[in-house]
Order: structure tokens, then sequence, then C-alpha cells
């Protein structure tokens, strides 16, 4: 897939270790490159040109598997480039995006692939709170308070339910990973002139939540299992010889973080994939060689295989408050 860059007033200039590109001075911040977006577009080979959206429609449960419970691609990748606070904000679950329209709500997770010293997230109401105290902190310009900040450090796994209000700070690049809906209320924005959603936000809020950092689970190969949801199952693979893998009931989303690989199948092409590139491998593929490039280090992105239930993150509290951070009001 060719990524799709978009433009944030808290993104970065500077789109290392990802990608090799600086944004021009007279150009805006990029905050976010999206991999599996409805309109992403793929980067070669016979489909070249055709988006995902396209791609759901002609080939349905062959590419998306019929675990998807739905007609679209049923996972959203993005690389995150925070240089400037996020707003606290919050996205509605399944039940209360169903209520607007919508196909789905909006849990995700973050893994950390690059974290400076002091680099933060909000992450939930801290124990006690309240909506109705969370909305008067919004209207007394001090929300990010009401909120757990907690450090973050390179190969972390933060786990964030639909309904946890949450905030992103400065300083990190972040995978996300999360069900294929960009429904976002945003709740608190430190001055700046965006549009909030106060009402609909304390409405999807929840005062407790499963999120938090999660702890991987080492395979015997050396893989490492980051997160088994209901919504999703990520694995980090770091590969130096040839893996043999297979599709099933869900489409394989392989994220490259370093290096470089070559999937392999019969009567295909070979795809070439290297650091900040994301391969779709349709659910009825089926069988797939996995050849590193010297080494690959990679993410592997799927629906869970069965019904699982929703892991509990630890949120660990910080003295260090990241709202004492200079935010951009632009």
């Amino acid at each position: 897939m060719s990524p799709e860059f978009h433009e944030r007033v808290w993104g970065s200039r500077d789109l290392a270790p990802v990608y090799d590109r600086r944004i021009a001075p007279e150009d805006s911040a990029v905050g976010e490159a999206w991999l599996t977006g409805d309109a992403c577009k793929v980067a070669n080979g016979p489909l070249q040109g055709k988006s995902l959206h396209e791609l759901t429609q002609i080939f349905g449960e062959r590419l998306i598997g019929p675990r998807a419970g739905q007609s679209r691609f049923p996972l959203l990748i993005k690389f995150l480039f925070p240089q400037e606070k996020l707003s606290v904000q919050v996205h509605p679950d399944d039940d209360g995006a169903r209520k607007i329209g919508q196909a789905c709500g909006k849990t995700e997770c973050w893994y950390v692939l690059k974290a400076e010293p002091g680099a933060q997230v909000g992450l939930g109401l801290t124990p006690g709170t309240t909506r109705d105290q969370l909305k008067t902190a919004i209207q007394e310009t001090r929300a990010e308070k009401l909120l757990n900040w907690i450090d973050i450090h390179p190969g972390d796994l933060i786990y964030v339910d639909a309904g946890t209000v949450h905030a992103i700070g400065p300083g990190s690049v972040i995978v996300e990973t999360q069900q294929n809906s960009d429904t976002t209320y945003r709740l608190y924005d430190y001055g700046r002139p965006r549009e909030l959603h106060v009402e609909q936000g304390l409405a999807a809020t929840k005062e407790q939540t499963r999120a938090g950092k999660l702890t991987s689970q080492p395979r015997l190969n050396g893989d490492l299992q980051l997160v088994e949801s209901p919504c999703f199952a990520i694995e980090k693979w770091h590969l130096d010889k040839p893996r043999q893998l297979a599709t099933s009931t869900s489409p394989t989303i392989l994220v490259a973080l370093n290096g470089c690989g070559v999937v392999e199948s019969r009567g295909n092409a070979p795809v070439t994939f290297a650091k900040g590139d994301a391969v779709v491998l349709p659910a009825a593929l089926g069988e797939y060689e996995l050849r590193p490039q010297w080494q690959l280090e990679c993410l592997s992105v799927q629906l869970p295989s069965a019904e699982v239930s929703e892991p509990e993150g630890k949120i660990g509290f910080t003295s260090i408050p990241v709202l004492n951070r200079k935010v951009s009001r632009a």
C-alpha cells in the first residue's frame, strides 16, 4: 500500500525514523501516515492505483475474511508523529457508533516505536473522576489534569478501549492500530481554534476502562505477542531467515519497522516492502513465504482467530506531568 500523509496541527516536519522525508517550511506539519485507510491505494502489481475501499467491494470476504463483520476493510493502521500534544479526546464504542449511523466504534492500541526521554500519554480519568467533574474541568480549562499521564518507552504496547478519555504528548513515534473508524470527539484542545464535541464526548466517556500498558507475551520462536483483543491481534516479528506462513480467516497486514522483506506466494509476483511500508495479504491468500533481506522487523496485524476477552491494561502513574510542556496555539 502507498502511505497517505495527513497534515495535523500537532504534527512533525521530520518523519524519521520511519520515512526519509522532511516537510518544507511553507507546508503544514504531517501528523499521520495512513497505511490501510479506505482511500489508501495499492502501490504495485495488477491492482496498482485501486483503493482499499474499491478492493473490499470487489473481493469482499476473500479479502477481509468471514470475521470482519462489516463491508469495509476492518483495520486502520497509522504512523503518528506528535510534536505537540494531541487534544483530550474520546471515541465511541460500537453501540454508540451505531446510534449515529457508523459501522463500528473505535478501540485502538499504540505500539511505541520511538520515544524521547519524558514522552508521555494521558490515559483514562484519574480514579474517582466522574463525567460531571470532567465537564467542569473542561469549562475551567484544566481537563488534562484529570488524566493519568504515564511515561512511554520504545517497545511499549498501550491498549485504549473505546470510551477511554486520552491524549498523546509530544516526542514519540507511534504505530496505531484501530477499528476502521475516524469518529473522534474532541473534549479539550488547550485553546487551539478547533471545534470541540463536548456533549457527544461526555456521552461516550466511560469513567472506568481497561486501558493501559500490556505485557508482551514471548513465543518459542522469539516473536512477541503484543496484544490480542476482540478487535485485533498483533505480533512483533524479527526475521533473519525465510518463514512459511498462511492466512485463513483474516487478512494479515505486515508493517515494516526496520529492514526489508519480500512476500512470495504461488501464482503472484513477489512483493518487496521496507521500513514504513504495509503489505495487505488477503484472507483467501493461504500459504506464503516471508523472506527477509537481510533482516526484517515487522508487526503482523490480524483480526483475532476466535472470540477472545478484552485485555486488562496497567496504568503506572508518573510524577512528571506533561501538562507543563509548551503547547502550540496554532
